[in-house]
């Protein structure tokens, strides 16, 4: 079922939650598909969380040979201040759900450096996706929304919230007491794709709040131009009948 919220926001409720899996993993690779013919190679950011990790491990079984990988770059939209063998590692969990079972040149996939000098490496990380996408846009931005209303780590009464000049950047996170790397709004804004994915029951409420309303971090996102595709199950959207 297809839901238009607004000018910048769609919705689309794809069934249970297998169903709905299978049908985020199928868009990952249309929009991966799309952006191969269009100009050889997929840029991707990947996103933490449990659905994905759902996604990921659909797209390491079922489509193995669905594209190239190889023409694959891999990034994420943020990052914990952990080492990559964490396992708090947004970068460990996608890797150990199956992107480190498919054909994709190591040179293709680009780790957030949480650990140490966490503003410097988000610097860095920023110069490389400017070298490596060299003016292009990701073909495809992949978030999930937690129940405070934040998205990669954009969270609420954050000082990222409010940076326009920077693609990524460390964002200190006073309510949990840490620092996180994260995309900002100016970069997932600038995404062809921009998908949420937010499946279960304990995603109704926040839910009600990031689709109606502008004032929690994952409402800011999607323009007229890029519009953000809202994957949700029957359990997360049935608030909505």
């Amino acid at each position: 079922m297809f839901i238009k919220i607004d000018e910048r926001k769609d919705v689309v409720v794809a069934g249970n939650e297998e169903e709905s899996v299978a049908f985020a993993a199928n868009h990952f690779i249309e929009c991966a598909k799309s952006a191969l013919e269009l100009h050889g190679n997929f840029f991707v950011a990947l996103s933490g969380g449990s659905t994905p990790k759902k996604i990921y491990q659909k797209l390491a079984s079922d489509y193995k040979k669905a594209i190239d990988w190889e023409k694959v770059f891999l990034f994420w939209s943020d990052e914990r201040a952990v080492s990559e063998t964490d396992p708090e590692s947004n970068y460990k969990m996608a890797m150990d759900s199956g992107f480190s079972k498919l054909k994709i040149n190591p040179l293709h996939i680009f780790r957030m450096k949480g650990e140490g000098d966490i503003v410097a490496h988000a610097e860095e990380y920023e110069s490389i996706i400017k070298k490596t996408l060299q003016g292009r846009h990701f073909d495809l931005i992949m978030l999930g929304v937690g129940e405070d209303g934040h998205t990669a780590s954009l969270f609420p009464h954050t000082k990222g919230l409010t940076v326009t000049n920077r693609l990524v950047i460390a964002n200190e996170v006073p309510q949990k007491k840490t620092w996180r790397m994260t995309f900002t709004y100016t970069l997932i804004n600038s995404a062809h794709n921009i998908v949420f994915y937010a499946l279960g029951e304990n995603k109704q409420s926040i839910l009600k709040e990031v689709l109606f309303k502008e004032d929690l971090p994952a409402s800011k996102v999607g323009t007229l131009l890029n519009k953000a595709l809202w994957v949700l199950d029957k359990d997360a959207a049935a608030y909505l009948h």
